[in-house]
């Protein structure tokens, strides 16, 4: 599979879980997360071409997809993806929420979505 169709199927599946999330449907929410979650791991199996292809998604329209693909390049690109996080936490709701999260995680040495 091609990086670039990695990359979409993350984006993809992390705004179909947001979607299933604001309909109350977790059960859906938890395979769509699997999904981007398995679409990352191959990402990494590329080592930073893969982290880099994904690195686009720091500039995508959508908050939950920014915010989910800075947590994960957190290690990779930490000022860029501390940039997104950081804004998107000044907001209200759940994905900024899961933004601030993410923060705490990495201030508190405890993240690990792409260790090293």
């Amino acid at each position: 599979m091609l990086l670039e169709e990695l990359v979409r199927e993350f984006a993809d599946n992390v705004a179909a879980q947001t979607d299933a999330i604001w309909r109350g449907d977790a059960a859906t929410g938890n395979k769509h997360a699997k999904k981007y979650s398995a679409a990352f791991d191959k990402l990494r199996e590329q080592g930073d071409a893969g982290r880099e292809a994904m690195t686009v998604l720091l500039q995508h329209p959508g908050m939950d997809v920014r915010v989910m693909a800075a947590a994960y390049l957190l290690r990779y690109r930490t000022q860029d993806a501390r940039s997104v996080l950081e804004e998107a936490a000044k907001e209200e709701g759940f994905v900024p929420f899961k933004a601030a999260q993410a923060l705490k995680r990495w201030e508190e040495g405890t993240w690990a979505l792409d260790p090293e």
